[in-house]
């Protein structure tokens, strides 16, 4: 009875299977904001869509091919109906893996990188800023718009769409099947394939609730920690004249801590995300991380000094940096991503364009910021490998814009700083401090994956007091709060000393001989058993020393 019904059961299991092949197994295996509910939200619709359709399936091969009318007279060609109805099911499977892919119900994309990345010799040597940045920007767009022609010109041909980037020169394809991402890796051209996973739409909105706290009165913990309140009593000096660029989960731009520190324009905020046309933040993250950059206090004041050179009292502000500005790009939807969407913002920052313009033709350069805050990584969960940003830290670093990122909270295992760009040579990267002393135990440790000698620095990251969507303030901990407190250290002596603008190196010297070791962390053995380097760098990052030889300089 089996073999006689075999062809039945064939046809069954894959009327089953139809709705779980669109289940992508990449999608399954995310690991989700805890405040939503994603992959196990779309599996268990697949599951009950297969169920739904199996059993009335399975009920109509019952009546039509049985063993009863099998023995009937017309049995035979029944059976072989149903044989050729389990084939054509087989054969509509396999189209829809080859020809598509495993889309999901909504679809992947691939990121092709291609072999000939721009040539960024000579960058680093230009005097003038505005020129040392429209040399790089046209560098890099001249570069692949000579180099991608070929492929655009076949994708189009082919009816695929595609995004070409020049920052790393890549093509984002909107496709992910097996035979297009088979030919796109033969061609002479092509370095190597990513993916580029999509983010699923939630059945329902997130909410996202963080601790309320009171607005502080006084500077708070971390503030004093990395010396920032003496620089403002000392020099007067807060990162006027100096912009930071941010690339989160956005911003909200009616915070009073914020408000009045957005550059503005046309040009200062970009959401490929949301298509928002104005600072937008959804999450919190974003907002919390550049209030420790350059939050001002409370009441949107920024301290000061009199005519007469003395200083003005205001209420504490919440950043490092509070007398500098910020514009913001949105890299992160429910703290994912992917490597196109992580260079559609680092694009913007290295030229900065308006709401609808084409980063290969708009971008405008001489209004880039000169330094990035970027508490974020890229992990091959969301299609980066070791090297998918290395040439974008490359271009900033010779492009004279300084680059802070944050260690990661995969501590306190040594050898756990192991996503991009955290992981390059050329950026700083930053590791968390608790406030009673010693570094975080969620804090990565070096090395870094790659072999670089990893973090760089340290700053405040637990019980971070910083702003929150709505107007509010909250405490929150990471190495992404540590993150932007170097940022803001970088401003102020930046701000203090125009000549050091775009000067890495210098720059990146001052700050390592003048930070200062935390307290012991103590761990198992009474001891940090990755040791003090491959914990918490050279340091905590000391803003009242940094600003001192900074000023120094001539």
């Amino acid at each position: 009875a089996l073999r006689r019904n075999r062809a039945v059961l064939v046809l069954v299991a894959l009327v089953a299977f139809g709705p779980l092949a669109f289940v992508d197994s990449e999608e399954t295996s995310l690991a989700l904001n805890e405040s939503t509910r994603d992959a196990g939200y779309w599996a268990v619709v697949a599951a009950l869509l297969s169920l739904g359709i199996a059993l009335p399936a399975g009920v109509a091969c019952w009546f039509a091919f049985g063993r009863r009318r099998q023995r009937s007279a017309g049995g035979a060609p029944r059976h072989a109906l149903a044989a050729g109805l389990a084939v054509a099911a087989g054969l509509a499977v396999t189209g829809v893996y080859v020809g598509l892919g495993q889309p999901g119900f909504h679809g992947d994309r691939v990121f092709v990188v291609l072999r000939e990345q721009a040539d960024l010799a000579g960058l680093a040597g230009i005097s003038d800023r505005a020129e040392r940045l429209s040399t790089t920007y046209h560098r890099l767009v001249e570069h692949a718009d000579r180099t991608q022609a070929p492929l655009r010109r076949t994708l189009a041909r082919w009816h695929l769409r595609y995004t070409p980037y020049y920052l790393v020169n890549g093509i984002e394809v909107d496709s992910a099947s097996p035979v297009i991402r088979a030919w796109l890796a033969t061609r002479a051209d092509v370095d190597r394939v990513l993916a580029a996973p999509e983010l699923r739409p939630l059945p329902a909105p997130a909410r996202t609730v963080y601790p309320a706290a009171p607005a502080p009165q006084e500077p708070q913990w971390n503030i004093e920690a990395v010396r920032a309140d003496r620089v403002w009593r000392t020099y007067g000096v807060t990162g006027r004249g100096i912009l930071i660029g941010t690339s989160d989960s956005g911003v909200d731009g009616t915070h009073p801590a914020l408000r009045n520190g957005f550059r503005g324009g046309d040009d200062s905020w970009y959401d490929p995300w949301n298509h928002t046309r104005t600072p937008t933040d959804h999450n919190g993250h974003g907002t919390h991380t550049i209030g420790s950059a350059v939050g001002r206090s409370p009441t949107g004041a920024v301290p000061g000094r009199d005519s007469g050179d003395v200083p003005v009292q205001t209420p504490a502000a919440i950043g490092v940096a509070p007398g500098a500005q910020w514009m913001g790009c949105v890299n992160l939807d429910r703290n994912l991503g992917n490597p196109p969407h992580y260079l559609d913002c680092l694009q913007f920052m290295l030229a900065p364009f308006a709401f609808g313009g084409d980063p290969f033709r708009d971008g405008q350069p001489e209004r880039a910021p000169h330094i990035l805050t970027n508490s974020w990584g890229c992990p091959r969960l969301e299609g980066c490998d070791e090297d998918a940003l290395r040439q974008a830290t490359a271009v900033f670093a010779a492009a004279g814009i300084f680059f802070v990122v944050a260690a990661g909270n995969y501590g306190p295992g040594c050898g756990s700083i192991v996503d991009a760009p955290a992981i390059y040579p050329d950026v700083v990267t930053v590791a968390a401090i608790q406030r009673a002393g010693g570094v975080a135990e969620f804090s990565s440790r070096g090395p870094a994956l790659g072999g670089a000698t990893k973090p760089n620095l340290a700053a405040p990251g637990t019980d971070v007091l910083s702003a929150l969507p709505g107007g509010g303030y909250g405490v929150l901990s990471g190495t992404s709060m540590a993150t932007p407190h170097v940022a803001g250290v970088v401003a102020l002596m930046w701000s203090a000393n125009p000549k050091l603008i775009g000067d890495i190196d210098r720059t990146r010297a001052i700050l390592v001989d003048t930070a200062y070791p935390p307290l012991p962390t103590f761990g198992p053995d009474g001891d940090d058993s990755c040791g003090a380097r491959a914990s918490y760098g050279a340091g905590v990052v000391n803003a009242l020393d940094a600003v001192t030889e900074a000023r120094d300089l001539s």
